[in-house]
């Protein structure tokens, strides 16, 4: 397998799948330099978000255009996309279930929402990781704008779609450093009891 993850670490993580060929980009942020040279002369496939949130998708439709490569939003995020003044919606409107390749892997789409209604995750079995945007991070759940649109929806996914998973799968989350499966299973109780209000603290 040649496939490997490429990190470029900023406001957001934005996470490069592929080999040296193409890739695949995930949550490209704001800084649309930055992504592309870290891709270098590969070929962009696709840009994925894995949700509509300025912060992680600004740079979508500029780091797309490069290559002329598909943008893929879950459609329930398409008022957040708007707001980008990007112009045209999403190439692809992602479903969960919905299968994207590059070099020789596939990323699963599994809709996780709470974060926001079209939050996804991705998940890669041949690299054992998935890429959780900010369904959840080391800390917890992820707040949005000092709060939590939705806590009990985004705890309920995590929990059913997240720590369904095997333990030792990586989670890549869009803030912040990886943690695994087995990780976020051992503190999930402690989320639950902290609440929406304590975690905002953290955050």
């Amino acid at each position: 397998m040649s496939a490997r993850i490429d990190r470029v670490a900023g406001a957001v993580n934005t996470w490069i799948v592929g080999d040296d060929e193409e890739v695949i980009v995930i949550d490209p942020g704001a800084d649309e330099g930055a992504v592309l040279d870290r891709v270098g002369e590969r070929e962009v496939v696709a840009v994925i978000c894995t949700h509509g949130h300025r912060e992680h998708a600004a740079a979508a439709a500029l780091v797309a255009d490069r290559d002329e490569a598909p943008v893929a939003l879950h459609p329930a995020d398409r008022l957040y996309w708007r707001e980008l003044d990007s112009g045209d919606d999403p190439d692809i409107e992602m479903e969960d279930g919905g299968i994207f390749e590059v070099a020789d892997v596939a990323l699963e789409v599994i809709h996780a929402p709470g974060h926001s209604p079209g939050s996804v995750v991705l998940y890669c079995e041949e690299l054992e990781a998935v890429f959780a945007g900010d369904a959840v991070a080391a800390t917890g759940p992820v707040a949005y704008d000092g709060g939590f649109p939705d806590f009990p929806r985004q705890l309920s996914a995590i929990g059913e779609q997240l720590l369904t998973l095997p333990p030792q799968t990586r989670v890549l989350p869009g803030h912040g450093e990886e943690l695994t499966i087995a990780d976020a299973e051992k503190r999930f109780d402690s989320w639950v009891a902290a609440g929406p209000d304590q975690i905002t603290a953290v955050e």
